[in-house]
């Protein structure tokens, strides 16, 4: 999952908030000096990833890549689930994306003292684009690809990929609308998220099509 998922299922403090989104962002080292509130950030995040890269739904959505995008295809089906995150947001909370985004980029300042310029950089980014609301568009995930391919050592257009999300559409929603309850169930086993999610809300999403 990317970062929009990331911040749905933190708890909702904004050093963990934060956290949940600088592996991403920062080398290990950088990680290191970080204060307590900001490591159990990170742990949620790194345990996110492994969940969602093991999953056999995920994995099942991975085949829908050939060239010139195979090697890439996790991160961008991360993208492509935020996608129908931001998409069918009332399904998952009942906060309004907006508004959501809103305290999230607060989370930015409140922080911004405690963690490297080079993460501040990017949320000052996110906050002034909105990239967290943008993700509703599909326009608006292939800039979020365009900008991760572009941080690449060797440069990619992973925008390009929307091409496979455009094909495949109803695929990857089906993926994602039967993987995601369960990632959420997963995290709130070890985590506070019950102030952002609607598990009732959750439950129904995994049926609706």
């Amino acid at each position: 999952m990317n970062w929009l998922a990331h911040f749905l299922l933190a708890e909702p403090d904004p050093a963990f908030q934060v956290g949940s989104i600088l592996p991403d962002l920062l080398p290990p080292g950088a990680l290191a000096n970080l204060s307590q509130e900001y490591r159990r950030g990170i742990e949620h995040h790194h345990l996110i990833d492994a969940f969602t890269d093991s999953h056999p739904i995920v994995r099942r959505s991975l085949l829908n890549f050939g060239a010139p995008f195979r090697r890439f295809r996790g991160v961008i089906t991360d993208v492509f689930y935020d996608h129908f995150l931001a998409r069918d947001w009332d399904s998952f909370s009942p906060v309004p994306l907006p508004q959501f985004a809103d305290r999230i980029y607060s989370s930015f300042e409140i922080c911004r003292a405690h963690v490297p310029l080079e993460a501040c950089v990017c949320f000052e980014r996110m906050r002034t684009q909105n990239w967290l609301c943008s993700y509703q568009e599909v326009s608006g995930i292939a800039l979020a690809l365009s900008r991760m391919g572009a941080r690449l050592r060797r440069p990619v257009d992973l925008g390009d990929s929307v091409s496979v999300l455009e094909q495949h559409y109803d695929v990857f929603r089906r993926d994602f609308r039967a993987f995601f309850p369960e990632l959420v169930s997963r995290v709130s086993a070890s985590y506070k998220v019950s102030a952002l999610i609607d598990p009732s809300r959750t439950a129904h999403a995994s049926i609706k099509q």
